[in-house]
């Protein structure tokens, strides 16, 4: 392993979930179930396929790791067909962000064990996408001083929602190429609508899950916290390269305990965990067919769905002015 690729960011971008607050409405829409990520709602490209070009822009393709379910590997491969797709790993079974994020981490860990890791997960709408690259490559510099710290980013508020995560910020913990990095105090996942609008008022962020991290940070923390996991995959690293690693990765799987990654170690971490602001980045889960139709009303373009299957669109989002539309 080069000193260079050792030091690099890699991207881990989660695809294995099932997308399940919006799975009744795609349902209705294509006529069969179809996870969130590998769907297109504008376009020509799924969110999945955007996600990976996004990845792309930050490191070379080989320094990006996919994770996705083996229940979706027919989704996959039509997904991935004729991209630059970097490594791909099929989960055994989906237990929850916890080893969803792990599993590529082990092989992270074995390639390149001084490297900078951005997890992205595969499902998140975000424009403008320069604005928001150039904020994960300024986490990308605080996390070589932070060593000791995961690097979050948070979205300014526009309305009180009630299905996000919610984080509330603190003092200044530094500053990268003119973004400032502030304490996290607490999580709030999910509020409820007084809570909502006491955070929003309070300065609270919308909680995006995407993390920028050194990789031995993340690792001594799963361990201190998540540790029957990390038995775990401590020995899957041990046999990556191997002839058994598949065999042995599936029997690791057996009875793998499902773990929420932000439930079970961020929340009891804030201390350990610095918040970058993304200002004037546009950002929505999608995990409501309103969502898309708003988001996609802001920017001008037509969804691929037939607009008439959305019934309500009952979130605020930012109006034009204050996003530079390309």
């Amino acid at each position: 392993m080069s000193q260079s690729r050792s030091h690099a960011l890699w991207s881990i971008i989660l695809a294995g979930g099932d997308g399940g607050r919006i799975r009744p409405f795609i349902e209705r829409w294509l006529g069969s179930p179809k996870p969130k990520q590998y769907c297109t709602f504008v376009g020509s490209r799924s969110m999945l396929h955007h996600t990976l070009d996004r990845a792309d822009r930050l490191g070379a393709p080989h320094q990006k790791i996919t994770v996705v379910s083996q229940n979706h590997q027919g989704y996959a491969s039509e997904a991935l067909a004729g991209q630059q797709a970097g490594h791909v790993i099929l989960e055994p079974d989906y237990c929850g962000t916890g080893p969803g994020i792990f599993l590529p981490l082990t092989y992270v860990r074995a390639w390149a064990p001084s490297a900078t890791v951005v997890i992205f997960p595969s499902d998140h709408f975000v424009f403008p996408e320069d604005l928001f690259l150039e904020a994960v490559q300024r986490a990308k510099c605080a996390s070589h001083i932070l060593q000791d710290r995961l690097l979050l980013f948070g979205v300014p508020p526009t309305y009180p929602e009630m299905d996000y995560g919610w984080v509330n910020v603190g003092g200044v913990l530094g500053w990268s190429r003119g973004s400032c990095v502030r304490q996290v105090d607490s999580f709030i996942d999910p509020p409820g609508y007084l809570d909502a609008l006491n955070a929003m008022a309070k300065g609270a962020l919308w909680n995006t899950s995407v993390i920028v991290a050194k990789v031995e940070t993340l690792w001594k923390l799963g361990w201190q916290y998540l540790p029957v996991m990390m038995e775990r995959f401590e020995r899957l690293g041990k046999s990556i390269g191997s002839t058994h690693e598949g065999r042995l990765l599936h029997q690791l799987y057996q009875k793998m305990p499902a773990l929420d990654f932000s439930r079970e170690l961020l929340h009891r971490v804030p201390e350990r965990m610095g918040m970058i602001v993304l200002e004037g980045v546009l950002w929505s889960d999608w995990e409501r067919p309103d969502r898309i139709l708003d988001t996609l009303n802001i920017l001008g373009k037509d969804p691929v769905f037939p607009q008439d299957m959305v019934t309500t669109a009952s979130s605020s989002l930012p109006s034009l002015s204050s996003i530079e539309v390309i």
